[in-house]
Order: structure tokens, then C-alpha cells, then sequence
């Protein structure tokens, strides 16, 4: 049996095999329209020379219908409407093949190749532009009843607050890209001291510009990382009272700031979660990087082949 990954993004794609103890990215390239994003796949694929023993893993944004196959028209990728992925893959090369969501399949690539190795419960959290989750539970993916388990991002933190999956106040409206980028415009346009940030147009203002402006010891910048880190906090300490994970794994900003969030963010989790429950589980950045995309869609195909 052997495996190929097929990660589909809204600016790149990629097509990972396993090697050794991790995976190899065999070709990375630009997203363009449907037509000509499938065309390459397909060609790319073709070069592996797959057979009927060959298992492919999809992974891709929602929303999708993973159980029928079906891309169903993501935000992040326009004109991808009802496309049959799975099975146009194994009409054209036979074998199997399985659609996950990219938080699901990213869950199960740090379990398999990164951070989450050797957890039998895990929690992964994208912490990108959105705010999403996947889970491990007993050694096993947990994806509900529908597929939708581990929506995070939905979740009501406060009455009022930034906007994020649609709604004011939420878990990703706090502590995602685009929550930040809208907490920081406030904060600056409310402050009255100097700031390395006031001197951006707030309507260019990102989450990148506060991450520098940190790493610059600016005192606002520092001090919205640490409301980040709060939130942040309270967020895990429900998860680690409701889950009892051994770990979990915080992707992409966390990965790049940790420093300034995991202060506020312990802080908070000593405070709020079960002492036994939060002593022992480690919240931990991710691993994978740049990588992860490939390595998702391969750990879909190792974990459907083992559990399907």
C-alpha cells in the first residue's frame, strides 16, 4: 500500500508521499482556476505512477462533503463548486481516496509527524487568519456526528468584541489573524501615548505589524499580545476541563509568538482550569511549518487506510 497527500489551498497546492519517518513534498504550486488546478494535480500524480493499492489523502478548507467527496464551494477558493475530487482520482488512478478538512487533517499530521507524537488525546489549533480545531480523543480523530466537531472559532467569549466567524465577541473574533488585526486598530486609535504602530494607516494595520512591533519591545504592541494571551488562556482552560488532552498543539501565530502570549495565556489556565487537568497537559506550538499542508494531506491517507 502506498500513500499520496493531495493539499489544496487558496494560493498554493502541494503533493506529499511518505519518506522515512516524515513526508517529502514532491511539488508545491500556485493555486490558479479549477480547470487548471486539477489539470496539474492530475498530471503531477500521474508521475508517481499510483496503482490500485494506492491510497490518496485530500485535504482542503471548507466547506466540504467529505463523506461523498465533494469540495462544496470554500470561501478561500472561488468557483470550486460540488467538485468530485475523490472521485475523479480514483476514476483517473484507482485505488482509494478521502477529503478531510484542513484542521482535521492538520490535527492528525501534528499527531503523526509532529508535535502531537505519541499522544493518545490531542488538540490541535489552527490559530491562522481563522481560528479552527481538530481533535484526537483516545487515539482517534473525533470528528461529531455531521463532521463539523472542533468549530472553536464559533464559540461566544464575550457579549461584544471583534468579529470572527460571522460573530462579535467570539473565540476566533478574539484570537485569530483577522481578530487581532481588529483589536489592534482599536487599541490604536484609542492610545494616546507613542506607539511604533500609530505611525501605520490603520486600514493597513496586521497582525504581522504587531507581531514586529513586539519584538521591537514596543509597550502597546506587547500589552495587545498579552489581552491575545488572556483570551487566549480561558479559552484552553475550558477545553482542558471538558477534554482532559494530554497536549495541545497551537499552529502558525502561536508558532511565531509564543513569547509573548504564553505568559498571560498560563497565567490564566493556572487560574481557571482543574489544577490535576491542567498539570498534566502541555500546551505546545506546532512543528510542522511550511510543511504541515503536505504532511496533512498524507497522515489523511495513513489514518483513513488504518481506520477505514
Amino acid at each position: 500500500m502506498n500513500y499520496i497527500g493531495v493539499d489544496i489551498g487558496g494560493t498554493k497546492c502541494a503533493i506529499g508521499i511518505p519518506e522515512g519517518d516524515g513526508v517529502r513534498e514532491v511539488v508545491r504550486f500556485a493555486t490558479t482556476d479549477v480547470h487548471g488546478t486539477l489539470e496539474r494535480f492530475y498530471a503531477e500524480i500521474a508521475k508517481l505512477k499510483p496503482t490500485a493499492d494506492t491510497v490518496f489523502g485530500v485535504s482542503c478548507g471548507g466547506p466540504l462533503d467529505s463523506k461523498r467527496g465533494l469540495i462544496l464551494s470554500p470561501p478561500n477558493l472561488p468557483g470550486w463548486d460540488r467538485i468530485a475530487i475523490c472521485a475523479e482520482l480514483t476514476k483517473r488512478f484507482g485505488g482509494r481516496a478521502f477529503l478531510m478538512n484542513d484542521a482535521n487533517a492538520c490535527a492528525l499530521a501534528e499527531w503523526q509527524f509532529g508535535a502531537g507524537r505519541g499522544c493518545q488525546s490531542m488538540m490541535f489549533l489552527t490559530m491562522g487568519t481563522g481560528m479552527g480545531s481538530g481533535l484526537i480523543l483516545d487515539g482517534r480523530l473525533y470528528e461529531g456526528v455531521t463532521g463539523n466537531a472542533g468549530e472553536v472559532g464559533h464559540m461566544r467569549m464575550a457579549a461584544d468584541g471583534p468579529v470572527g466567524y460571522n460573530k462579535a465577541g467570539s473565540f476566533e473574533g478574539f484570537c485569530s489573524g483577522g481578530g487581532i488585526a481588529q483589536i489592534a486598530k482599536q487599541r490604536v486609535a484609542a492610545h494616546a501615548g507613542a506607539s511604533a504602530l500609530k505611525k501605520i494607516p490603520l486600514e493597513k494595520l496586521t497582525t504581522r505589524d504587531v507581531g514586529l512591533a513586539a519584538e521591537a519591545g514596543d509597550a502597546l504592541a506587547l500589552d495587545i499580545w498579552r489581552e491575545t494571551g488572556e483570551r487566549l488562556g480561558e479559552a484552553l482552560a475550558l477545553f482542558i476541563d471538558v477534554l482532559n488532552p494530554e497536549r495541545i498543539v497551537i499552529g502558525s501565530i502561536y508558532q511565531r509568538c509564543e513569547k509573548f502570549l504564553a505568559p498571560a495565556m498560563q497565567a490564566v489556565i493556572a487560574r481557571e482550569a482543574l489544577p490535576d487537568s491542567a498539570r498534566d497537559c502541555a500546551v505546545v506550538p506546532a512543528q510542522l511549518g511550511d510543511e504541515l499542508g503536505s504532511c496533512a494531506a498524507v497522515a489523511i491517507a495513513r489514518y483513513k487506510a488504518a481506520t477505514s
